[in-house]
């Protein structure tokens, strides 16, 4: 079991185990290594992984739940939601926001459920009126900074499906400034200039 967090486009993985996606960073320079779980080990890594010159880092623990819960506790939480949209030609909807190819996504209001908030933040970054929900894919996790804060993420991704042909309206509050149908086929194209985590969402979502 594991927990992948980024640090902007820097994967710490929190694990019990080396699996096979782990283990390829253990031989490469700039991959933080740690394995003794104590509140100093874990100021330590969090200072590590926000060095420009550290590539990911790797936090291994027999007791994850344990690494997981004093790990979080360094963070003020945040709920997101966001979509991995398909129409009928199983193309998959992109924005461009801030330089990169992205997902559209949101922060919980309260009183939300997570699955209101998902199709909610697509409508209002897309324009699309006419959305279903079709399954959940995974959670992702990111660490930033914001008004002195440091925030952990969890965003919870949904696969969904646009129905017929709908006008796509770019949210420009959000800075959304474009929006595209993309076909799998050429995905990489876009990737190549998105966040490792939306990659991640992708994938999961062509599962």
């Amino acid at each position: 079991m594991r927990l992948k967090i980024y640090f902007e486009d820097k994967p710490l993985f929190l694990t019990d185990s080396i699996d096979q996606e782990i283990e390829p960073y253990r031989h490469h320079d700039g991959v933080i290594f740690m394995d003794e779980l104590s509140d100093s080990a874990i100021d330590c890594m969090i200072r590590e992984m926000k060095r420009p010159d550290t590539a990911a880092g790797i936090f291994l623990s027999p007791n994850l739940e344990t690494l997981r819960k004093a790990f979080f506790q360094k963070f003020t939480p945040v709920a997101a939601a966001g979509g991995a949209v398909f129409n009928n030609q199983q193309q998959v909807l992109l924005i461009h926001r801030r330089n990169k190819w992205d997902l559209p996504k949101g922060k919980l209001e309260p009183g939300e459920s997570i699955e209101d908030c998902a199709a909610r933040e697509v409508q209002e970054e897309t324009g699309l009126k006419e959305l279903s929900l079709d399954k959940f894919l995974l959670t992702t996790f990111h660490v930033y900074e914001e008004r002195g804060k440091q925030i952990l993420k969890d965003t919870h991704w949904f696969r969904m499906v646009a129905s017929g042909h709908q006008s796509l309206t770019p949210q420009q509050e959000e800075e959304i400034t474009h929006i595209v149908w993309a076909d799998t086929a050429v995905l990489s194209g876009y990737t190549s200039n998105a966040y490792q985590l939306i990659a991640d969402v992708l994938g999961a979502a062509l599962i």
